[in-house]
């Protein structure tokens, strides 16, 4: 490990060098791609470095033991030498997670798609409020949305939406969103208040960069309607929705939420590149995990990650076993306690396989 932390350091210190140089700094792509690097190694350096003081600052209270000291200095000693072996503890741990290997897709946009599952109208409802609950939660982090294609119901619920979160490490935060969301409650629709179980499914995509994915012009289709349903003065009189065919792999996206056409083919071209970059990871994931038998769990969506209990104002996430009494909060975006539990559950199995490696 402590190899790892020197040559990560000597890293860090030949790009302050670098980004000093001026070739590098007349070379706008290597500045941006060097000071990256360095941001990306900083945290990991600055907590190297205070554990590195923190040992010399034991050794030399150590050393000072083997000194004739009074009584009561020598107390003071004991004890600062007892803090500074708990802050080196804790250091060490900080470093361990430091060095797993972090997600690449962590710091990118994020696409999401949420549809009304089982339960008809209701499910559709409980889209519309996952999407609210996702709305407010971008809010707080400071992220901007765009509704990319929506389709809503006479309820004020949707059969299906699509939309895009703009912000930085908007997926490291997200991409936990994906699988079935359960809720339970009585429906509006429902005359006799029984309570109802319903599902929504979450696809948290992160969005692609073109040069992820390769996609010829000549295995898109290219078809363009009228859009239809809520929207501008434009809806049914001109041709500005577009539906884009992926011929290899049967994928479709539509677009209908801006009037211009343009502005909608670009959109969809950024849904359909992350969907088939998902497609393909999906595929790699699963001839993995059959190699592999692993008894985790796949991550596929259509396993059930959450319950929504609306009369014992509940949320459980059941991937953690977690149980919070607040769900009026996390269905104004408090979604920070269940993101911040499941971010250490996964440090924590990376770093059990790091062990096992």
């Amino acid at each position: 490990m402590f190899d790892r932390l020197k040559a990560i350091e000597d890293r860090y210190d030949k790009l302050t060098e670098l980004l000093s140089d001026p070739e590098v700094l007349n070379d706008p792509e290597k500045l941006r791609k060097y000071s990256k690097e360095q941001s990306d190694l900083e945290e990991t350096v600055q907590t190297y470095r205070q554990y590195k003081e923190a040992k010399k600052q034991l050794q030399d209270a150590k050393s000072m033991l083997e000194e004739k000291l009074d009584p009561e200095l020598r107390e003071m000693v004991k004890e600062e030498i007892g803090d500074l072996e708990e802050k080196i503890a804790g250091l060490e741990e900080q470093l361990k997670l430091l060095l797993i290997p972090k997600d690449p897709n962590d710091e990118k946009n994020v696409i999401m798609e949420i549809r009304g599952a089982a339960g008809g109208e209701e499910a559709a409802l409980f889209a519309g409020d996952l999407f609210r609950m996702y709305t407010k939660y971008a809010e707080s982090q400071g992220w901007k949305i765009d509704v990319i294609d929506a389709h809503p119901t006479g309820l004020g619920g949707y059969k299906e939406i699509i939309f895009m979160i703009n912000g930085k490490g908007a997926y490291s935060k997200l991409k936990y969103e994906n699988g079935a969301h359960r809720v339970q409650r009585v429906p509006e629709t429902e005359s006799g208040g029984r309570i109802h179980t319903s599902t929504a499914t979450v696809a948290c995509l992160p969005e692609a960069e073109e040069v992820e994915v390769e996609i010829n012009e000549k295995d898109i289709r290219v078809d363009t309607f009228a859009s239809s349903g809520p929207g501008g003065q434009s809806v049914n009189t001109t041709m500005s929705a577009v539906r884009l065919t992926h011929i290899p792999t049967g994928i479709v996206v539509s677009c209908q939420d801006e009037k211009s056409q343009i502005k909608n083919k670009e959109k969809a071209m950024k849904v359909l590149r992350a969907r088939i970059l998902d497609k393909y990871r999906q595929e790699a994931r699963a001839e993995y995990d059959a190699k592999r038998k692993s008894a985790v769990g796949t991550g596929d969506r259509s396993e059930r990650i959450r319950t929504y209990n609306f009369p014992q104002n509940r949320v459980t996430d059941h991937r953690v076993g977690l149980t919070l009494q607040k769900l009026d909060q996390v269905l104004e975006g408090k979604l920070d306690e269940i993101i911040d539990v499941l971010i250490l559950d996964e440090q924590a199995k990376k770093l059990q396989n790091e062990n096992l490696g």
